[in-house]
């Protein structure tokens, strides 16, 4: 659902996909190719909000921020589900784990992974190619090439999913029994453990 507030009104490319059940306020700029999963509230209420192209925001995440602050998701910005990003500034290509919590004036530098559960904390700087990690967040090591790569490709899903939404996504009514030619093969695809 996409809302203005005090007669500002989101700015979405026609090639992103946001969901119905996805809320998105305000003050908000998104590019293109970028998708946006049901339960995401995205407030540009008080501040503003910038999803450059190719971004993700899954399921259940929220963005938000005080006032006069701009949250910024630059290029290929994956950000798992449940995240939330307060009032920061998220690198290009970077990889926000599951429930993460990111907190105002963090600038997080290019191509950063920040693991599921991990806290960074208010005001703090991250250089790229950092993984951070835990409660509070500290650097545990770098990203290598290796690991970049995955999040790279693992991302591009992603970055189609919005052409695939908008081309065969549609409401409608379960089938009562399985049948198997409507079911089709998954993709195969490394997890984090297997890339380490």
């Amino acid at each position: 659902m996409i809302y203005s507030f005090r007669d500002i009104i989101p700015v979405i490319h026609e090639s992103s996909f946001i969901h119905p059940q996805a809320v998105v306020t305000g003050n908000v700029i998104i590019g293109r190719d970028v998708y946006v999963g049901p339960g995401a509230a995205i407030r540009g209420d008080w501040g503003q909000v910038i999803i450059e192209d190719g971004c993700n925001v899954q399921e259940n995440c929220t963005i938000h921020m005080f006032p006069g602050i701009t949250v910024l998701l630059k290029e290929g910005s994956h950000i798992g589900h449940g995240a939330i990003i307060h009032g920061a500034t998220i690198g290009r290509n970077c990889l926000i784990g599951m429930n993460a919590v990111i907190m105002d004036n963090v600038m997080l530098g290019d191509e950063c992974i920040v693991g599921a559960l991990s806290l960074i904390r208010a005001d703090t700087i991250i250089p790229s190619r950092s993984i951070v990690w835990g409660n509070p967040g500290k650097i545990v090591k770098e990203v290598t090439d290796e690991m970049i790569n995955w999040k790279t490709e693992g991302t591009k899903f992603y970055q189609q999913l919005p052409k695939e939404m908008l081309e065969g996504w549609k409401l409608c009514e379960p089938l009562r029994e399985k049948n198997e030619s409507h079911q089709p093969q998954p993709k195969t695809y490394k997890t984090w453990n297997e890339i380490k």
